[in-house]
């Protein structure tokens, strides 16, 4: 049974409504082991028969049986059949420039079943039977016109097809190539396969074992030379579709054919993805720093409880807050024993502390010398822990703490109070309202370091509750708790334990304003992040540019490589492996962008970290998270997507004949 069939194959192309036929009823049959000749002038349509036979022009009238089956069949999958069945040599090599010789051959063999070793075998093996395989590493551009076809012939039998279409193969070679080229197309019908060789020559088509005449579009003369060579059969191997992994390794190539030029593109986007992860880090930085810069000051797990003195349950916590400072002072803002108890039931509270805040026109004696003026008498809670002594320590019962002013104009040797007695009066009021007032000598445990910012004439003494409330006792004040002091858990639980305490109700009236530092951290935060989104986003313009710049070099690309794309189609690759394969380069350069922005974003931080450490007490201003990386890993995979989106369309949708034809 023949191998290949043409029945009755009718072609015409078209121009306005003006047809123009070019094949006009071709019938013919083609057996295993023939060298067949197609000859004719240029114009006869014998290069549009090749290209219906191998499934590149699918708009004709008539069948091209293959094996018995017919090839219209087959048109859904006509890639799979142009990799199992056909086997194309172009006149002008089609070779792609930036690969070697193997690789050119491998590209053949990238669309079989073969693993890596047994391509790279069998790609060897090819080279020496063309005799290339000690210019097996070479380039196009080193090679003779010879050398080339021979590398093109070795392409065309990589995959083991049943048929080699060879077009004008000796058109661009001299007499003494020209009889290489044929003396191997001859062994390769020798062996059993398929030769179909266009040309206008009849030395060539004397090397055939069958010549066929077509002239305007008809077969007008049928010789067999001799018969079709002894076929043995064979296991032929498998063909498969392009792999993935196989389209970015050419992709890769590529990339690196073209290096310069892509790392240029590169290194501009990396420049915006640099600024936009360096801009999140220093946001990220600065917060961090300021938080720092606040807690250890204060004590970020406590929260300040003052008793809610209106009854509007709809006022807000700040509102509410804002009122209730205003009436501090009054016996009916202090927090009793129920409030106390609430509060402790409150989950993920580990410590409620009841606390005074007594303020008023008193002295402070130290033997001989007193200060007079606004005095507070504050209560020592966690909310202190972090104080800092300049001498000293907290206080126990029956201590006080005082501040460095205060303690210079009491002893010109300030620090030599420490241990000493002082005398404090204060005024207080009774739980009826009525004035008392409060003297108690107490042992100065420490001085306190004076806080930041312009020193005041008030005073302020910090004392324990269990000491506050026995000199409230013995002046018969009223001893129920100014506000309350809550330790919660841990950091994480504070904003959720705070909005559990500002509902809590009594008598169906919520009960509590609250105060935390949380709230603070919280403004600061918003502010910084704020901040570094905005200088972010600003950054993240330049990335537009980017998006145009890789989309400019894959069009580039796309015009560079039209060859290379019409002999990928030709050798069966799918539309999809085009459109990847752009895709991936795209991915390599966003890929590439972003690594060369993560090493400048790491290298500015370093550097700007360590300018700026002896300014910052050696804390980093600048510091860049796993999240931002990812982030800009992510951007920089978008934008080469994106970018590639229309260039990878159009090299997919590119026709392959006209692809092969490009110059």
């Amino acid at each position: 049974m023949a191998v290949l069939e043409l029945k009755n194959i009718r072609k015409s192309y078209f121009l306005g409504k003006e047809e123009f036929p070019v094949l006009k009823g071709i019938d013919l049959e083609f057996e295993r082991g023939d060298f067949v000749s197609l000859l004719g002038e240029s114009g006869g349509g014998k290069s549009t028969l090749m290209n219906i036979i191998g499934g590149l022009d699918r708009k004709y009238e008539g069948d091209v049986i293959v094996d018995g089956l017919a090839q219209k069949q087959k048109r859904k999958d006509m890639d799979a059949y142009r990799r199992d069945t056909i086997g194309f040599i172009f006149q002008s090599f089609n070779l792609v420039s930036y690969l070697s010789v193997l690789d050119n051959i491998l590209i053949s063999l990238k669309m079989t079943s073969l693993s890596d070793k047994e391509r790279h075998e069998r790609a060897i093996e090819l080279t020496k039977q063309v005799g290339l395989y000690e210019h097996r590493k070479k380039n196009p551009s080193q090679l003779s016109g010879g050398q080339k076809q021979r590398v093109a012939i070795a392409r065309a039998l990589a995959s083991d097809p049943e048929i080699i279409l060879a077009d004008e193969p000796t058109g661009a070679l001299d007499s003494q190539n020209t009889k290489e080229v044929l003396a191997l197309l001859r062994q390769i019908a020798q062996s059993g396969k398929t030769v179909i060789v266009v040309t206008h020559s009849q030395e060539v088509a004397d090397y055939g074992t069958r010549i066929i005449r077509l002239a305007d579009g008809q077969i007008i003369g049928d010789e067999r030379l001799k018969p079709p060579y002894p076929v043995e059969s064979h296991q032929r191997m498998q063909s498969k579709a392009l792999s993935y992994r196989d389209t970015f390794r050419t992709a890769f190539k590529h990339f690196t054919h073209s290096w310069k030029i892509n790392l240029l593109i590169a290194i501009g986007t990396a420049i915006g993805l640099f600024s936009v992860i360096f801009f999140l880090g220093l946001g990220n930085g600065a917060t961090k720093y300021m938080n720092d810069t606040i807690t250890s000051s204060v004590n970020p797990n406590v929260v300040t409880i003052f008793k809610r003195t209106t009854t509007d349950n709809k006022l807000g916590n700040e509102q509410a807050l804002q009122q209730t400072q205003q009436e501090l002072g009054n016996a009916s803002t202090n927090l009793d024993s129920d409030h106390l108890s609430k509060l402790k039931k409150v989950d993920n509270v580990k410590k409620v502390e009841p606390t005074y805040s007594i303020s008023g026109l008193g002295t402070l004696t130290n033997n001989d010398k007193s200060k007079s003026g606004l005095i507070t008498l504050d209560t020592w809670t966690q909310s202190n822990i972090n104080d800092d002594y300049v001498s000293g320590s907290k206080p126990a019962d029956g201590e006080i703490a005082i501040y460095a002013k205060d303690a210079k104009e009491l002893n010109k040797d300030y620090k030599s109070l420490v241990g000493k007695k002082i005398t404090l009066k204060i005024p207080a009021k009774t739980a009826a309202g009525a004035s008392v007032e409060v003297t108690k000598e107490f042992t100065v445990s420490g001085i306190l370091k004076d806080p930041q910012g312009p020193a005041g004439s008030s005073s302020s003494v910090i004392a324990t509750y269990n000491t506050v409330k026995s000199a409230l006792e013995a002046a018969n004040a009223d001893t129920d708790a100014t506000y309350a002091v809550v330790t919660v858990n841990k950091v994480d639980n504070v904003k959720s334990t705070t909005s559990d305490i500002q509902d809590l109700k009594i008598n169906g009236t919520k009960a509590f304003v609250t105060y935390s530092v949380t709230s603070f951290l919280d403004v600061i935060t918003n502010i910084t992040n704020i901040v570094s989104y905005v200088l972010a986003a600003i950054a993240g313009i330049s990335l537009i540019v980017s998006i145009f710049m890789i989309v400019v070099t894959t069009y580039m690309s796309v015009a560079e490589r039209t060859k290379e794309i019409g002999v990928i189609r030709a050798l069966g690759g799918r539309k999809k492996d085009i459109s990847r394969l752009f895709t991936a380069e795209s991915l390599i350069l966003g890929l590439s962008s972003a690594a060369i922005a993560i090493g400048f974003a790491y290298l500015g931080q370093f550097l700007i970290n360590k300018v700026l450490s002896s300014f910052l007490e050696g804390a980093s201003i600048v510091q860049i998270s796993g999240g931002h990386i990812i982030f800009a890993i992510i951007i920089a995979v978008l934008i080469a997507l994106l970018a590639s989106l229309a260039p990878s369309g159009r090299a997919a949708r590119l026709n392959t004949i006209e692809a092969l034809a490009s110059e």
